[in-house]
């Protein structure tokens, strides 16, 4: 049986900051629907990132000297409320912050976690990826090979979830080069667009991504319009 409707806010192509804020809406609004009486209120917000950025979790960012670095090359900079290393986020990247209630769900934060990897990791399968897969912990994300393809970083309060996963689609690698993705010494980056040599847009990917969305996560999808801010 579904556990009920999960509201999609398919943001397109916005700044970092404005999916961000989205995410803090659907937060408040499904903190909101607990009361009086419990009613569903997850969502999920999709995005774009119109401008590059490196947003690092609450393990740190950068020193000072290396952030003006970053800066010089035209990239923001952003400190985020979720677990993880510093990373990229940039067009052609798909940003999915999914906002759902564990405690509702009856879903421990480790459980999650490995909830979205088995997401991408069908997804990867629906558009020819078998080889995809997800390491042990202290790992996260969806790999090929040594080379990561989707980083998963995300925040828990009060049951509800935040922030959540970055898929590779057709994104500038060479952003990556500036720093140490997720913190790993020795490991690469890799996209949709790499794997498969033909170029993958975000656009191309959301459908079987959703389908993916709805299996996993045992739910029905509605579409709304962003609240606003």
């Amino acid at each position: 049986m579904s556990r009920g409707p999960v509201r999609v806010l398919r943001l397109g192509l916005r700044p970092y900051a404005e999916a961000l804020r989205a995410q803090e809406r659907c937060v408040e609004a499904a903190r909101a629907a607990r009361l009086p009486v419990p009613v569903p209120g997850e969502s999920v917000v999709l995005s774009e990132p119109a401008e590059p950025v490196y947003a690092w979790g609450l393990r740190g960012g950068p020193e000072a000297e290396a952030a003006a670095r970053l800066r010089r090359r035209g990239a923001g900079l952003a400190a985020v409320r979720r677990g993880g290393r510093i990373t990229f986020h940039g067009p052609g990247q798909l940003l999915v912050f999914p906002v759902l209630d564990l405690r509702r769900r009856r879903l421990p934060l480790r459980g999650y976690v490995e909830a979205l990897e088995t997401l991408v990791l069908r997804f990867c399968r629906r558009f020819g990826l078998p080889a995809a897969r997800a390491l042990p912990p202290p790992f996260t994300g969806v790999w090929m090979g040594d080379s990561k393809l989707c980083a998963i970083g995300v925040h828990c309060g009060n049951h509800i979830t935040s922030h959540g996963l970055a898929l590779n689609c057709c994104t500038d690698l060479t952003w990556f080069d500036h720093i140490v993705p997720c913190g790993l010494e020795g490991k690469g980056v890799t996209s949709l667009s790499r794997e498969l040599g033909r170029h993958i847009t975000v656009d191309h990917v959301l459908e079987p991504f959703l389908d993916s969305f709805q299996e996993v996560f045992d739910c029905t999808l509605v579409f709304s319009e962003d609240p606003g801010d």
